[in-house]
């Protein structure tokens, strides 16, 4: 969930941002998926995305930049407002599918949240293509928590299994944007939420080696909470950062209940609970330096181009708790 007060909080990224801050922003959000077409049509007839390109690609650049020998890949990326999801296939080699008996506190857990001008209209829209729910419906947060008083939100999956999230921001809550007039029902990806073991560790990731900054932190819990996250006494630290551009990236630390089960430190990049954020950098040379010096997990064992995805060089790199980075200059 994303709980900040925004118009303060985005304007002191672009006023404190440092000169020294790597990250130049979020330029895409992305997932592994089993069947493009099958992928393609949900996300564009149920959720409103527009497919921009499609391409298939394969070669040892690409094998190296992803850590899987042998791969062709198919990518779709797809619009919603002004924010792109990439959707990747891998047509070999094939990966494994999301755990059966996945909860919203395990640390693979990975979503986005698309904002919505009508919650009761989006989760009608839902309903009639039957998605699988993992909220038991639309959650109103309560007013006694004054950063998210009023935000409404439902947590449902795609065809895979991935976790999604639609969420209405009221007049006054997230970024001014969401309340422009339109007749549009699904406006765009705010941000993409992770669960983190520790909100600390984690920090001294994307803030210290990324740049990124905190625009807010939030305590929730409640019944709203635990219906949203379908986790009984769900209580979660929520911590929101943001680069000077795109979306955000939102920290979930459950403070309870404990028992949420590790990232697997097998995971490949064509296995569907694989998902990789993907970053604009300043100096990506340096940046991969200071990431080895801190002992950051890389996937690529160097920089690899990769012209066909959009992007001149790029490394593959997994957070403190496992979850992809794709770190490109454009």
């Amino acid at each position: 969930m994303h709980h900040r007060l925004w118009v303060f909080a985005v304007t002191l990224v672009l006023l404190f941002t440092p000169v020294w801050a790597q990250v130049g922003g979020v330029e895409s959000i992305g997932m592994t998926v089993a069947n493009m077409d099958k992928s393609v049509q949900f996300y564009h007839q149920v959720l409103a995305f527009e497919k921009v390109s499609d391409v298939e690609v394969m070669g040892e650049n690409y094998e190296k930049l992803q850590g899987i020998f042998g791969l062709r890949m198919r990518v779709v990326r797809m619009k919603l407002g002004d924010e792109t999801l990439v959707l990747t296939e891998y047509i070999t080699p094939k990966g494994r599918p999301i755990p059966i008996d996945s909860k919203s506190y395990d640390h693979w857990f990975q979503h986005i949240a698309i904002v919505v001008r009508d919650m009761n209209r989006a989760y009608q829209k839902l309903r009639e293509y039957k998605v699988q729910h993992v909220s038991t419906g639309p959650q109103r947060l309560p007013e006694w928590n004054k950063a998210a008083a009023g935000i409404e939100a439902f947590y449902f999956q795609d065809p895979d299994g991935h976790n999604l999230e639609v969420i209405y921001f009221p007049q006054g809550k997230g970024d001014p944007k969401w309340q422009r007039p339109t007749d549009k029902l699904f406006l765009g990806i705010d941000h993409t939420a992770i669960v983190v073991e520790n909100t600390t560790k984690s920090l001294n990731f994307y803030q210290e080696l990324l740049g990124l900054r905190v625009a807010g932190e939030s305590e929730n819990y409640g019944t709203e909470q635990e219906h949203l996250n379908q986790v009984f006494g769900a209580r979660l630290h929520i911590t929101g950062l943001r680069a000077v551009t795109g979306p955000g990236i939102e920290f979930l630390e459950y403070l309870s209940p404990p028992g949420g089960r590790a990232y697997p430190s097998d995971t490949q990049s064509n296995d569907l609970w694989h998902w990789q954020t993907t970053l604009t950098v300043i100096d990506l040379p340096s940046l991969l330096q200071n990431l080895h010096k801190g002992q950051t997990s890389t996937v690529s064992p160097g920089l690899f181009s990769a012209e066909a995805l959009g992007f001149k060089q790029g490394a593959l790199v997994r957070d403190p708790d496992g979850h992809g980075l794709l770190l490109v200059k454009p």
